[in-house]
């Protein structure tokens, strides 16, 4: 009878062993590296975890976010406490009662941070930590970027120089606020209301409508759009040129 080589059969239930490891340890992870929401609402980040056994009569489920200084240590938000044998508890952190919560599924796997009423404050790296009595091999927690977008402020028109025949001046625009940055736009508008192309010389970057050489042809109705992702404002301006 032929045999099968010894070491082929070792270096096969070698690797049917760590794959065996890998897929008892626990295992958590947050499913997006980035979220996304807009100021004022309210964010969920999911937290999905395997277990190794499939029943646990005790599971500590924590939330924290990281400090602005990388030297501090992580704030905690909430910790959830689930028993077999009790309701499930929570403990909220004073900075974050009444707006962040748990939703947990422990026979699911997954518990989802509830942040209400977002602010630019609440952009930052979140983590999600998982502790199992019995279970603390494999990775115990991961974390994501939760980012807040608030919609451009009302943008301020203004006039820079003076606007007399030939000479050169400046429309300035810019909203106070506004995540991300707002970009801006330039319309430019005859003294008959009609849209027209901004003159021939002008450039403009960064909310600044520079004019040049300024002439009664340049007069007209001015407005400012300032957008991002989120929302878009306007302010506008007239335009009289003076001899």
């Amino acid at each position: 009878l032929k045999t099968r080589p010894r070491g082929k059969i070792q270096h096969f239930d070698l690797a049917k062993l760590i794959v065996i490891h890998l897929t008892s340890s626990l295992n958590v992870d947050i499913p997006q590296p980035t979220y996304e929401f807009p100021w004022g609402a309210t964010g969920f980040i999911p937290c999905n975890f395997k277990p190794q056994n499939t029943i646990n009569p005790s599971v500590i489920i924590s939330w924290t976010v990281h400090p602005y200084n990388p030297e501090d240590s992580n704030i905690d938000i909430i910790t959830y406490y689930y028993s077999a044998s009790e309701p499930a508890k929570e403990d909220v952190s004073d900075g974050y009662v009444g707006r962040a919560s748990v939703q947990a599924s422990i026979s699911q796997g997954v518990a989802t941070l509830k942040l209400q009423s977002l602010t630019s404050h609440d952009s930052r790296l979140y983590q999600c930590n998982v502790k199992i009595r019995g279970d603390t091999k494999g990775k115990s927690s991961d974390t994501t970027t939760l980012m807040v977008f608030e919609a451009p402020s009302k943008p301020i028109c203004a006039i820079q120089g003076r606007a007399e025949f030939n000479r050169n001046i400046k429309l300035t625009c810019h909203s106070d606020e506004g995540v991300p940055v707002p970009t801006y736009k330039w319309q430019s508008y005859d003294v008959n209301n009609n849209p027209r192309p901004n003159p021939p010389k002008s450039t403009e970057a960064n909310g600044v409508l520079s004019l040049f050489n300024i002439s009664k042809d340049t007069e007209g109705y001015y407005v400012c759009t300032a957008a991002n992702k989120i929302h878009s404002e306007t302010c506008s301006l007239t335009l009289a040129v003076m001899p």
